[in-house]
């Protein structure tokens, strides 16, 4: 009995062993895939992790580059717009500096059309004119003045009496072709100066001369003033 016990006990107990070693390699076995199913979702989730925080730091940087684009674009157009207006301004500057020459230049050329002495065709002599013109150009060689003088002093006293020696201006008592105020003046020349056109003549060279050197001087002093 005790020799059947003994080999039935040993041999239960191998089988149990054996199966006892089968469960508990199950059971490890186990183990070790719960363990590296974990360690497997770990390292996904890491990995998630990982790439979220790269595409915040990928989102955060276009931002701040979008940011920096948008605040350049906002000086440059700044800058523009000031170089715009300063070039507007130099425009202006320009163009009124431009139009004062403009205007300046055309009062200088009136006043100068205005003054300017007598710049015609100049007579080749005397025969050139008639009546009491041909007494008076006569008289100008005579006095020493150029014949280039004569169209001014035609213009002058054209304008005053239109050369006729019996001219009288009843407002202001002038008279005679140089319409000498008062006419009484022309008889430090003559008696005749009421009548005689070279008398006239005479007295109204030399007032010319004693105070506008020229007939062509008289006339511009004429045109500014209106008198002589």
């Amino acid at each position: 009995m005790s020799r059947l016990w003994s080999r039935f006990g040993v041999r239960g107990l191998a089988v149990a062993l054996l199966l006892g070693g089968v469960g508990g390699g199950y059971y490890l076995g186990e183990d070790r895939e719960a363990q590296q199913r974990s360690i497997d979702a770990q390292s996904v989730y890491e990995a998630q992790q990982a790439e979220w925080a790269l595409l915040r730091q990928q989102r955060a940087a276009h931002v701040l580059a979008t940011l920096d684009q948008r605040a350049a674009e906002r000086e440059a157009a700044r800058k523009a717009a000031e170089l715009a207006r300063a070039a507007a301004a130099r425009a202006r500057q320009a163009e009124e500096a431009a139009s004062r020459k403009r205007e300046r230049e055309r009062a200088e050329k009136e006043a100068e059309q205005a003054t300017k002495p007598y710049t015609g065709p100049i007579p080749d002599s005397c025969n050139e004119y008639s009546g009491n013109r041909a007494i008076g150009c006569a008289l100008l060689l005579e006095a020493g003045f150029k014949l280039a003088e004569m169209p001014c002093l035609d213009k002058l006293w054209t304008k005053e009496s239109g050369w006729n020696h019996r001219s009288a201006n009843a407002s202001t008592g002038a008279y005679g072709i140089p319409q000498a105020l008062p006419g009484e003046r022309m008889a430090s020349v003559g008696s005749d100066w009421k009548t005689n056109p070279a008398t006239q003549i005479k007295w109204g060279l030399g007032y010319i001369k004693g105070r506008y050197d020229t007939p062509c001087g008289a006339w511009t002093f004429f045109q500014e003033e209106g008198w002589y």
